[in-house]
């Protein structure tokens, strides 16, 4: 089995795609310092694999604490890059913190990856690279607009350390996938997307329909959309964690015809905020309780992918559909509210 090291493990992209690598015959170890990960993320992996999986709680901006980890592993074969902030808000708010983090984590990592010559590296990239486009379905070779956010630039500054790296590296492969807004959970509902105060809009939505909160707010209803509300591309988590294990495949059989790609990963359908609201109160039946506020900074207007790429080259492909999505994510908030009621009879 070969050796994948996964950053951000305990997060919940992160969390998802360690399932779908160790159920494709990886061995993995997982670093997260916690800060934004979960424990409770990680005890549902090893519930759903019925096996341990090694957790370093280790900051990877602190160089040393990160080589440690490598030179303890001497077999690790890849990399797959998931840790880093990623709220848009917060980033407007405290970009330096973003600057530092996300960019520091990632320029030690590629160190590491030098001096243990480790050829295979994926990087957890987003499609707020494109800003707000104006090609869609948006392909690869779009132009890289003026970012909105922060969180977008430091996704714009990874792309290019990799790229830069990968030119003064022949042998080392980095696949750079952008992701549009990864949505749902493990069809378990054992692991799922775990926010307290969650700014991305499905836990929202399911916050609001058990009871969490009063209601929710839509961010603005005077867009040019055909509803006046935001248009996004969302994608089941298990669909984006399973590219990743396409993308390792891609490069460890050497089907790349280059050392650094990029790839859309997105379902291909723009899908408005209302509409997504709607789609989730047929799913469960539930009312959502919803209002119209003013626009946010740092949103884009719209942005769906052109997934073609990773479809021909991955041989990957969408399973799940955007009804499955929201049964999956409404079946690990109702999971969440049973074990919290457990514990509060407790």
């Amino acid at each position: 089995m070969k050796k994948i090291l996964v950053t951000g493990g305990c997060g919940y992209i992160g969390g998802h795609t360690i399932v779908d690598l160790v159920e494709n015959g990886f061995e993995v170890i997982s670093v997260d310092d916690l800060s934004r990960g979960s424990l409770r993320m990680h005890a549902g992996i090893e519930k759903i694999l019925g096996k341990p999986v090694k957790n370093y709680k280790v900051n990877l901006c602190d160089a040393d604490d990160t080589e440690a980890i490598f030179i303890e592993n001497p077999d690790i074969v890849g990399i797959v890059h998931f840790a880093a902030y990623k709220s848009v808000p917060e980033s407007v708010a405290a970009p330096l913190r973003y600057y530092r983090n996300n960019i520091d984590s990632l320029v030690n990592l590629l160190q590491c990856a030098e001096t243990y010559k480790i050829e295979h590296f994926v990087f957890s990239s987003s499609c707020s690279v494109y800003g707000n486009t104006t090609k869609l379905p948006v392909d690869e070779t779009a132009p890289l607009s003026e970012p909105e956010s922060p969180y977008a630039r430091t996704k714009q500054i990874g792309e290019a350390i990799c790229a830069d790296f990968a030119r003064q590296h022949p042998n080392f492969n980095v696949t750079l996938l952008r992701y549009f807004n990864p949505v749902g959970a493990h069809p378990s509902a054992i692991i799922g997307e775990l926010q307290e105060k969650p700014e991305n809009l499905v836990p929202v939505i399911t916050q609001t329909a058990i009871g969490k909160r009063q209601e929710m707010q839509v961010f603005g209803n005077d867009y040019p959309t055909r509803d006046g509300s935001c248009v996004r591309d969302y994608i089941h988590v298990m669909d984006i964690a399973n590219a990743h294990t396409k993308a390792l495949l891609y490069t460890l059989d050497g089907n790349n015809t280059s050392n650094c790609e990029v790839f859309n990963l997105g379902s291909g359908d723009g899908v408005t905020v209302l509409e997504l609201i709607h789609a989730f109160e047929k799913v469960s039946g539930e009312k959502l309780n919803y209002v119209i506020g003013p626009r946010r900074a740092g949103d884009v207007v719209q942005v769906y992918a052109n997934n073609a790429k990773a479809r021909a080259l991955l041989d990957w492909d969408i399973k799940y559909t955007l009804d499955q999505m929201m049964d999956t994510a409404w079946r690990w908030e109702q999971n969440m509210k049973r074990e919290a009621a457990k514990v509060s009879m407790n």
